[in-house]
């Protein structure tokens, strides 16, 4: 991955997560987060 692709790609989700929070109030962080979560204690269970 070069530089200007990482650079653009985090630009792409700050801009997300800016509209996310001033417009469209899906609660995205949020949801992202417990998902992790769900991921993390599922790859345990398999550990």
């Amino acid at each position: 991955m070069t530089n200007r692709l990482a650079i653009a790609i985090l630009i792409v989700l700050a801009l997300f997560f800016a509209l996310d929070h001033w417009l469209l109030h899906w609660g995205a962080p949020l949801f992202l987060a417990r998902q992790g979560l769900r991921l993390i204690e599922w790859l345990a269970f398999w550990r």
